[in-house]
């Protein structure tokens, strides 16, 4: 089976136990002998690695670093998304919740991608592409791809939809803009629809032990309690 995961904790690693958390988590899947492939080279690949997980960062905060390191250690590898017209300043959008630090420049972006980490694009201000007149929706998704590919000097070929907010048009958008994916984020296995335009994440946060990590990548769900636990159980003995 095969995965994307999405680190839904905006990437706080200024904070030691969240980095501590991270790192076991990807121990963990060492230990299950998973391969990270980038979320391209998944798609690109017609029957890809038994234990697969694709991992994804959304935004492309500057304390995403830290966790960069932590996969560098491992030989490990993943895909960022990031806000392109905010390189290297603070959110130009309102993230409740959310940090408050820098986004990455783009330098730091080109030293990730020399480590091999893929590089995608979350657009040009993170706006909700479905509420979005099409000549501006069309603005967010292809001006973003042109002044990224300006900024790394290679293709960009990834991108992920805001707040996985997206649509039949939306999804025409990015492929029209010459993507040859995009992320959203219902959960599931990654290519569960058999589309490229709709890969499904798991969102993993900064309070998920392993023990709900481990469940949540058993049943690609994020509702990976003891009860959605012996649901999923349930289920199974009634169907076989």
């Amino acid at each position: 089976m095969y995965h994307a995961l999405e680190d839904g904790a905006r990437a706080r690693w200024r904070w030691a136990v969240t980095r501590q958390a991270f790192a076991a988590q990807l121990d963990l899947l060492q230990e299950l002998g998973c391969v990270t492939p980038t979320v391209s080279e998944l798609v690109a690949t017609p029957a890809p690695a038994k234990r697969s997980v694709a991992i994804t960062f959304d935004d492309g905060y500057v304390d995403n670093l830290a966790a960069a390191e932590e996969l560098r250690r491992r030989g490990m590898r993943a895909t960022w998304y990031v806000v392109v017209g905010c390189l290297g300043h603070r959110p130009g959008w309102k993230a409740d919740g959310g940090p408050t630090d820098r986004l990455m420049s783009a330098s730091e972006l080109r030293e990730l991608q020399a480590a091999g980490m893929e590089i995608g694009s979350h657009t040009m201000s993170h706006q909700r592409l479905t509420s979005l007149a099409a000549g501006r929706r069309q603005d967010e998704i292809e001006a973003s791809r042109t002044m990224l590919e300006d900024a790394l000097g290679s293709p960009v070929h990834a991108f992920a939809y805001p707040y996985g907010d997206f649509d039949a048009d939306s999804a025409a958008a990015v492929r029209a803009a010459g993507y040859s994916s995009a992320c959203t984020t219902q959960p599931g296995w990654a290519l569960r629809d058999g589309d490229a335009f709709r890969i499904r994440r798991l969102s993993v946060f900064n309070d998920d032990g392993t023990a709900r990590f481990a469940r949540k990548l058993a049943f690609a769900s994020h509702d990976a309690g003891w009860s959605g636990v012996a649901r999923y159980a349930w289920r199974r003995l009634r169907h076989g």
